[in-house]
């Protein structure tokens, strides 16, 4: 991989990063504990209002693992160790990084 790729993966990731923390900061009110106020919230919109607490909850734990290899990714281009596979040590090919520039396994490492 020359330079010029590496930089272009590298602006993905930064972009990538920025987006979720965005993300991150405007879910924070879907993600807030519900309040049980039963004169003007049914019990089935209570439950509903639960369902989608949990479910911003996730999406949030999700954002987590992403910026962390994100974090990780980046880190490997300060080392210069982008785009080798953590375990066998291999190039990994330069199109599955264009699909998930955070990938850190080649596709015969990720698969195993």
């Amino acid at each position: 991989m020359n330079n010029k790729q590496i930089e272009q993966l590298k602006c993905v990731l930064l972009n990538s990063q920025k987006e979720l923390v965005v993300l991150q900061k405007s879910s924070a009110t879907a993600r807030a504990p519900v309040r049980l106020d039963q004169q003007s919230v049914g019990r089935v919109s209570r439950i509903d209002a639960m369902q989608q607490q949990a479910m911003a909850q996730a999406q949030d734990r999700q954002r987590g693992v992403d910026l962390g290899r994100i974090k990780q990714a980046l880190r490997r281009i300060k080392n210069n160790d982008f785009g080798y596979c953590l375990s066998c040590e291999e190039k990994i090919a330069f199109n599955r990084l264009l699909i998930d520039p955070s990938v850190s396994h080649c596709i015969k490492c990720a698969g195993a």
